[in-house]
């Protein structure tokens, strides 16, 4: 009988350490997966250049960049708001700003969000509250509404698809004034 008693001791103290010295499987995940939605990195004051064959297209600052490259959605963000500067063929700059910013890594797209201003080096203004930029085809779009002004135009709409150089673009409803040139009739009677 002593031999029997020994026996459950040691069992229940076996099962009583092994009890005690685990920890909740559920955590363990937890703590994993947590770690997966950390950023990589997170970098200060940063300024990055795009090129394209030596020829600087963007330059992007911002005071703050955090990078979620390790996660299977992969995107930075920017918290705190910043400033592209585009250059044209003929290295004008055209600036764009946004307070907050998301770059979906895959698709290229930056998503641009809170008092977002673009503005051309010819002086024409675009504000709307988001807008989205489709960095491989070089797009522009948004379902916010906007406004834009420049020599030519003063108008206000509801939706905004265009290409970057705005000569190719649709709006929703549009309210506003657009300078119209009208040209004599060539027919002949």
């Amino acid at each position: 009988m002593a031999n029997t008693l020994t026996k459950y001791l040691g069992l229940v103290v076996l099962s009583a350490s092994l009890f005690f010295s685990c920890e909740d499987p559920s955590d363990v995940f937890n703590d994993i997966n947590r770690f997966k939605s950390e950023p990589v990195g997170t970098a200060q004051n940063i300024r990055m250049v795009y090129t394209d064959s030596l020829k600087i297209q963007a330059v992007l600052t911002a005071p703050v960049h955090v990078d979620y490259t390790n996660l299977s959605f992969q995107y930075a963000e920017f918290p705190e708001g910043l400033k592209v500067v585009f250059y044209d063929e003929n290295n004008n700059e055209n600036t764009l700003t946004a307070n907050y910013g998301i770059l979906y890594t895959a698709t290229k797209i930056i998503d641009l969000q809170g008092n977002v201003v673009l503005e051309s080096h010819s002086g024409s203004v675009l504000n709307t509250d988001q807008m989205y930029w489709d960095a491989t085809a070089e797009w522009l779009f948004t379902e916010k509404p906007f406004t834009f002004k420049d020599a030519d135009y003063d108008i206000a709409a509801l939706r905004l698809d265009t290409n970057k150089e705005f000569t190719n673009f649709q709006t929703g409803n549009l309210t506003g004034t657009i300078a119209v040139t009208e040209q004599a009739s060539t027919t002949v009677e």
